[in-house]
């Protein structure tokens, strides 16, 4: 059985997450030219956009991970826990926050006033995907691939229990195998 089977609709193409890398890749390149940025992946979700975008960015930069989770299955519990954290410090850096998909925003939050109190120099969020419609707390995001509609989205990096990563585009999965 084929993974595209259990997808309702496409809502990015691999060709339209390129676009979109590639725009992303060129908007940092210019704003962080000189700054050597840490870029902190926000495992696992972010690893496919990370590693394709850090391709796209024409300047010195340090790549880092976090894990951290507030879900279980579809649901956010509302309660981060730090799984990985950063491997080095940001005291003075500036540091760009990379994720696959914001909906709530308590995971994005709750990182944000971490690095802050670890004193970086800035902090600015890179996101492939917003859902809006979902969120509970805000979130200021400077670098948005594309803001998307309501609906349970995998591929590229995006899971329901761990399943789906692997699609090279994003599509709505079908409310029988997550519901």
């Amino acid at each position: 059985m084929s993974l595209k089977n259990d997808i309702s609709e496409v809502v990015l193409s691999e060709e339209d997450i390129e676009q979109i890398v590639t725009r992303l890749g060129e908007t940092l390149t210019k704003d962080y030219e000189g700054k050597t940025p840490i870029m902190v992946g926000l495992l696992k979700g972010s690893v496919l956009f990370m590693g394709d975008l850090i391709k796209k960015i024409d300047t010195h930069l340090e790549i880092d991970f976090m894990d951290v989770s507030s879900y279980v299955g579809t649901k956010s519990t509302g309660e981060v826990q730090i799984l990985k954290d950063l491997s080095g410090s940001v005291d003075g850096r500036h540091v760009l926050i990379v994720e696959d998909i914001i909906e709530t925003g308590t995971t994005l939050n709750s990182i944000i006033d971490l690095i802050k109190y670890r004193n970086a120099a800035s902090i600015e969020i890179v996101t492939l995907l917003d859902k809006p419609v979902n969120r509970k707390l805000h979130v200021d995001v400077k670098y948005i691939g594309t803001e998307i509609p309501d609906g349970f989205v995998v591929g590229y990096g995006l899971d329901f229990d761990e399943k789906y990563r692997n699609l090279p585009y994003i599509g709505l999965l079908k409310p029988e195998f997550y519901s």
